[in-house]
């Protein structure tokens, strides 16, 4: 979430390139969030780009006020 806040959409490629995680891993990482209404896929410019929802927004802003 923290690369999303600081870099904006992004394809999953240049997530799990800016992550460090495993392609594979990201995905389902990703399933999880869209599940829970903090990311969504977004086409644009012909990419499917990552981007945060209203409460994912919410949510960074949360856990980064914690950590």
């Amino acid at each position: 979430m923290k690369t999303l806040v600081d870099k904006g959409p992004e394809c999953k490629t240049c997530l799990a390139r800016d992550t460090n995680l495993n392609y594979a891993r990201l995905a389902k990482h990703i399933v999880w969030l869209e599940k829970k209404g903090l990311v969504e896929s977004k086409i644009e410019s012909s990419k499917i780009n990552i981007v945060l929802t209203k409460d994912g927004k919410e949510f960074a802003s949360i856990i980064s006020d914690i950590s």
